[in-house]
């Protein structure tokens, strides 16, 4: 929204002369251009500060964030190779002990994302297609049995494996455990009594 500098002169010698005509002054042409001219650096000051005054109101853009202060929010860094979505904390080591765990899971098909929040802290999402691959789960995190939870279609655990721990995601597990006899023989709950 610049003005062109050669049009200022231009459109203050219109309005000079319109105001010139509308107060009934006696001012000929050169005098109303060097009127126009003298008064142009000014007006385009005015015209500047103008500018500079509706910039300064304009919205200030902003976003919704996680409620963490930015220092405390963790950064990662998102990559995906075969359908497996990994997150990585910026400070994180690939070669500390939760980097080293990762590179394990990663080579599973059932592994569907991994997150590295620190050197010592997994998050592992599955997608078991049995419960014998669930279990296996289970005893490769260090997960017991008896602490997972069930919440809609997902079951959730926390285990510790070599000095790692691991926050164990199981999507559509809970449709595997409806054979309850199944499950019961593999020691994923208890049996039911009778």
């Amino acid at each position: 929204m610049s003005q062109d500098p050669r049009r200022v002169p231009l459109k203050l010698h219109s309005a000079l002369e319109m105001a010139a005509v509308l107060l009934d002054l006696s001012l000929n042409s050169s005098q109303l251009e060097a009127l126009a001219l003298e008064l142009t650096g000014p007006v385009r000051a005015l015209i500047a500060e103008s500018l500079a005054e509706a910039g300064d109101d304009s919205p200030v853009r902003y976003a919704v964030t996680s409620g963490e202060p930015a220092s405390e929010a963790p950064e990662f860094e998102e990559s995906e190779y075969a359908g497996c979505i990994t997150r990585v904390g910026l400070d994180v080591d690939l070669d500390s002990p939760a980097g080293t765990l990762a590179a394990m899971c990663r080579r599973q098909p059932d592994v569907t994302a991994l997150e590295l929040r620190d050197a010592h802290t997994i998050g592992v999402t599955v997608v078991p297609q049995s419960l014998d691959a669930w279990r296996w789960w289970l005893f490769q995190l260090g997960v017991d049995p008896s602490t997972v939870v069930m919440a809609g279609t997902a079951a959730t655990a926390t285990g510790c494996k070599d000095g790692v721990t691991v926050h164990l995601n199981g999507d559509d597990v809970p449709a595997l455990y409806e054979d309850r006899d199944a499950a019961a023989l593999m020691c994923l709950i208890a049996p039911a009594r009778s």
